[in-house]
């Protein structure tokens, strides 16, 4: 057997160990990201409602809210970090125009975990769909992925960032539903700044909040319903 074989052989053997190692709940990302050190609860799906009549042509606060939270430069440049952005959709027969904030949908079968070669994309057993900085390896697979278009590539050095949020060059990420804020009983900062309201977040299995009390009294769609992710992101008014 050749050299590269066995090279071969062993970073799938390792691979194969870490990945087993990064999707256990609570074990590697949580710590490192300053959440919960206890596993999470798969009892729990986090996820938002957002109303998208009530989202403001022009206001830019959830996205303002995501960048200062999370550290990101707010720049428009391609390759600036854009965790959430505000997109527009037109309703090619009627003409009706309507905004609406997207970011990573948090599916409960993401593709980009599926893609990821060493198991840095991962899904918490909550439901929040995270990037280990520590196992991914800058190849992208989980961007190309991604039918959203919710993550970014880091291509410069960082500075000044928020301890509770890893970031590192060369590295892939996205929105975290600011999962140390929710692991600390905390609103993610887009719904706290939304200030229409637009943004409900909250445990889509708990048939007592308000969330879920939400999504059964009216009519809400999944960002491309057809592929059948089951988004923990849901849209109201579309």
């Amino acid at each position: 057997m050749s050299d590269l074989n066995i090279q071969r052989r062993r970073f799938l053997k390792t691979t194969l160990g870490a990945t087993a190692i990064a999707i256990a709940p609570g074990i590697l990302l949580f710590d490192m990201a300053h959440g919960k050190v206890e596993a999470v609860s798969g009892k729990v799906r986090w996820g938002m409602l957002i109303d998208t009549a009530n989202c403001a042509d022009g206001c830019n606060d959830c996205v303002t809210a995501c960048n200062k939270e999370n550290g990101l430069s707010g720049g428009l440049s391609p390759t600036d970090a854009q965790w959430i952005r505000k997109i527009e959709i037109k309703d090619m027969s009627s003409g009706r125009t309507q905004s609406l904030p997207m970011m990573c949908q948090h599916c409960a079968e993401p593709p980009c975990v599926d893609v990821c070669p060493t198991g840095a994309s991962f899904k918490r057993a909550d439901g929040i769909v995270l990037v280990d900085k520590h196992r991914c390896i800058g190849c992208r697979y989980c961007m190309m992925a991604c039918p959203y278009k919710a993550r970014s590539f880091v291509h410069e050095p960082l500075h000044d960032q928020n301890p509770d949020v890893p970031r590192g060059k060369g590295t892939v990420e996205g929105c975290t539903l600011c999962v140390h804020r929710v692991d600390n009983g905390q609103q993610p900062a887009c719904a706290e700044a939304c200030p229409n309201k637009s943004i409900l977040f909250g445990d889509l299995n708990d048939p007592e909040s308000e969330i879920s009390r939400r999504v059964r009294a009216v009519s809400s769609t999944q960002v491309r319903a057809d592929l059948k992710l089951n988004t923990g992101v849901r849209y109201q008014g579309l």
